[in-house]
């Protein structure tokens, strides 16, 4: 990625708080990025919330200690990314090839509606944490 126009970043326990303090800071992203169309701003905004909403909801603690969570935003001329620290959490077991669960099913479909939303999601493990990279390329919006 060149060098990005704008960066914001995150860190707190894994709540619901944390979660909802995103809004602002996307928000604050897009004041200082005003290149970025409302469309690719609104998928980029529900990835990344409902991503961050997963570590809450579905994260366990490797030890006694409770998870942190840490969200780096920044958005470049082209490209919007997102890295998601699930800091201190148990190795988790995720499957990026799954697909939609079936109608009936009452969950599991927060995975699947991120990758819709982005061009690309990794999901890594380093050290003690599970690391989620969301990236969406943006460009203008048509006429």
């Amino acid at each position: 990625m060149t060098e990005p126009s704008a960066r914001r970043s995150r860190r707190g326990p894994a709540t619901a708080q944390t979660v909802d303090a995103l809004h602002g800071d996307l928000e604050a992203l897009w004041d200082a990025a005003g290149h970025v169309p409302e469309s690719d701003r609104m998928a980029f905004a529900l990835a990344v919330v409902e991503a961050a909403g997963n570590v809450v909801v579905h994260a366990v603690p490797a030890a006694e200690a409770p998870i942190e969570l840490e969200v780096d935003l920044a958005a470049g001329p082209h490209r919007l990314e997102a890295t998601i620290y699930e800091i201190g959490a148990a190795p988790a077991q995720v499957d990026l090839g799954g697909a939609m669960p079936a109608a009936d099913d009452e969950s599991g479909r927060g995975l699947a509606l991120i990758q819709a939303l982005v061009s690309r999601v990794v999901f890594e493990r380093h050290g003690d944490t599970n690391v989620w990279e969301l990236c969406r390329e943006c460009g203008p919006d048509p006429a």
